[in-house]
């Protein structure tokens, strides 16, 4: 009898331990079903140092979870990634994360995964059309704190060039307009040029060549939208000599752009959190899919880095 009794408390034990582990598996990554969950994610370009840096963590966060991930490169284009929104609707993906390429082009994304009943993340930038939430920062906060920082370098005078990032994304929309409140507190400020570099370093290089040509010993600072085209502005200004004279503050704290901080060669950048980005997206993903409660709007503050700074933002 004892030896039944035993096998008896054995097999209840086992049966709990099955349960429990069910448990936790369902608290991670399965739907109501049981079934693993499966997020899609699009994002605008994963040529862009950033934006991988957002992809990877969301992959972290996602096999720390336990959920299936599959990310697409929209490659700069609205229409491939409203067409890869549809393929996620098509798979009956439990949720879907969209970096967008564009705040106007790539509503038609949103509007769609909405009229189909899947949760909708927005991940680092903005579309017209509301999704179900989203997770990134203030861009017209980065926008102040840079301009600020050329304001006061300057000593609220000088000529300035402005780099733009993607003409109608929300990052480039936003960034722009932080920097213009700030340069309409300072009338001794000019916005001496401001075009689109596309967010790319060559880009951004061969722009800000064409500035030397244009405008020479006028430029007092440049202010890049993002990284990428600021070290193109570096190398422009170093090749030419001008570097010494000309302030070059950008935004993304990219590791690029914190050693060009540790060498000098950039002034300041502006520190946008990738990692809680990333992370905060699939787990925002996960409990709406799960229909937990969750934050319809997730803002991660930006940080001015400069050399007396740049120890804490170093790995």
């Amino acid at each position: 009898m004892k030896s039944v009794t035993l096998l008896s408390s054995l097999v209840f034990m086992a049966i709990l331990h099955m349960g429990c582990n069910q448990g936790s598996s369902s608290e991670q990554g399965q739907n109501s079903e049981g079934k693993k969950l499966v997020v899609g994610a699009t994002m605008l370009s994963m040529q862009n140092e950033f934006i991988v840096n957002v992809a990877d963590e969301m992959e972290k966060k996602a096999n720390e979870s336990n959920v299936e991930l599959i990310v697409v490169d929209a490659e700069r284009s609205p229409l491939k990634q409203v067409e890869q929104v549809e393929s996620f609707i098509a798979q009956k993906v439990d949720a879907i994360i969209l970096n967008p390429c564009e705040v106007e082009a790539s509503s038609p994304a949103v509007t769609k995964a909405m009229a189909a009943k899947i949760p909708i993340i927005n991940v680092n930038s903005a579309t017209s059309a509301k999704p179900t939430a989203f997770v990134g920062s203030d861009d017209v906060e980065s926008g102040r704190i840079a301009m600020k920082y050329i304001a006061e370098k300057l000593g609220g005078k000088g000529n300035v060039v402005m780099m733009h990032g993607l003409m109608g994304q929300a990052a480039q929309i936003q960034r722009e307009q932080g920097a213009q409140e700030i340069l309409k507190q300072y009338p001794n400020m000019k916005l001496l040029a401001h075009q689109t570099a596309g967010w790319d370093r060559a880009k951004g290089m061969a722009l800000m060549e064409n500035w030397i040509q244009s405008y020479g010993n006028q430029i007092n600072a440049v202010f890049a939208q993002n990284d990428e085209m600021g070290m193109g502005a570096v190398k422009a200004l170093t090749d030419a000599g001008l570097k010494n004279k000309v302030i070059v503050v950008s935004i993304d704290a990219i590791p690029d752009a914190l050693q060009a901080v540790k060498k000098g060669t950039l002034d300041a950048t502006v520190f946008q959190n990738a990692q809680q980005q990333g992370s905060k997206a699939i787990e925002t993903a996960i409990r709406i899919a799960k229909g937990e409660s969750y934050e319809k709007e997730t803002l991660i503050p930006f940080q001015l880095v400069t050399k007396e700074n740049l120890a804490k933002f170093l790995n």
